[in-house]
């Protein structure tokens, strides 16, 4: 239980410390320009990815199966960030 906890806590604030990477670059430089949204937006995307790969851990038992569904998990992340950041497929997602 301990474990678990501690996973949770490490999400949380691998989550956090992502985020602040946008914010500190904001006060060094115009080029990155986040809104609150922006960072809303981004803090669900990863909290969220992180509780999502945290279920699979538990619940799902074979290691094979749950190395593949946490990649897949990881993949969509990244998909979908790549789209909201640049609309690399030019979905409504990314204001295209």
């Amino acid at each position: 239980m301990i474990t678990q906890n501690k996973r949770l806590l490490g999400i949380l604030i691998a989550a956090a410390l992502l985020l602040l990477i946008p914010l500190v670059a904001m006060q060094f430089t115009a080029e990155v320009n986040w809104s609150p949204f922006d960072f809303i937006v981004a803090g669900v995307l990863l909290f969220g990815t992180g509780l999502l790969c945290e279920l699979v851990i538990r619940n799902v038992k074979k290691t094979e199966y749950r190395i593949a569904i946490v990649v897949g998990i990881l993949a969509a992340l990244v998909l979908i960030w790549i789209e909201l950041a640049v609309g690399i497929f030019g979905t409504p997602l990314a204001g295209s």
